[in-house]
């Protein structure tokens, strides 16, 4: 006896639905991702090579001195040996693409999820639709994201970089919405008393008072990315993933401590840099 069998009710077959509709997406809309891919991948792709155009030492220069100016020396010293440690160890190329597919991939979360997140606090009923879409996305295991992102994208940064966004996008889109309802209620009615509209109300008084929980989203959502770049690398995306994953594979422990530190390294330099233009 099969386990549909020996229930109540037969199997749904739920995953031949899924199939079904992933096939029908695949087939009717397949020029539109060719069309994404295309786009995401010359991005990226360029990106990387303006940054390989700098040399490695006037790039950890100018870093270090960005977080010397933004948050304080300490940072800045930190930047020049932790950054000087990555391109002696020899994974100046690898960081490079990191931070390429970390930096697209918050900016794309940027670009669509501040505007959801002001969507979501102007209207009740936005928010009761999307919050369970945002739940299903951030408990939803990553890896899942990896299966539909290879059907549609094929295999390289391209998929890797689609995955981080689905994957990372939540915080900004509920910061951005909790910020906006935070606003003192006082402060909007004195803006509605003087005439303003719904747009000036929120240029000039709601999204200035939520900045910092906007950019709360924003470094929540840099870190959830830098979490994916070993799991995107299981689909061809390169950078300091593939050094871990190849290392993991490899049971080599030597190669794998280097990658990750140089991981650790860029992680903290970017949430520290982000907290820093935040009070600042």
């Amino acid at each position: 006896m099969n386990d549909a069998e020996g229930t109540l009710f037969p199997k749904l077959p739920l995953a031949e639905w899924v199939e079904a509709f992933v096939d029908f997406l695949t087939a009717s809309f397949g020029a539109v991702f060719d069309a994404i891919t295309a786009v995401i991948g010359f991005i990226t792709e360029n990106f990387v090579v303006v940054l390989e155009l700098v040399p490695p030492i006037l790039l950890i220069v100018v870093v270090a001195l960005l977080a010397w100016w933004v948050v304080s020396y300490k940072l800045g010293l930190f930047a020049l040996i932790g950054l000087g440690l990555i391109n002696n160890l020899g994974y100046w190329p690898e960081t490079l693409e990191t931070v390429a597919l970390v930096i697209v991939s918050v900016v794309a979360s940027m670009i669509i999820g501040i505007p959801v997140g002001i969507w979501m606090s102007q209207k009740k009923s936005v928010e009761t639709v999307i919050t369970p879409i945002l739940d299903f996305m951030q408990t939803m295991p990553a890896f899942v994201y990896l299966i539909p992102a290879v059907v549609f994208f094929s295999l390289g940064m391209v998929p890797g970089v689609v995955a981080t966004i689905i994957f990372s996008m939540p915080p900004t889109v509920r910061l951005t919405n909790l910020g906006i309802r935070q606003v003192d209620q006082e402060l909007i009615e004195a803006s509605n008393a003087f005439g303003s509209s719904t747009g000036q109300r929120l240029g000039k008084v709601q999204i200035p008072l939520a900045t910092p929980s906007i950019m709360a989203g924003i470094n929540q959502t840099i870190m959830l990315s830098l979490s994916m770049v070993v799991i995107a690398s299981m689909v061809g995306a390169p950078g300091l993933g593939t050094v871990v994953y190849r290392a993991v594979t490899q049971v080599a422990i030597g190669p794998g401590f280097e990658g990750g530190l140089s991981l650790v390294i860029v992680a903290m330099l970017l949430d520290r840099i982000t907290k820093g233009a935040v009070k600042n």
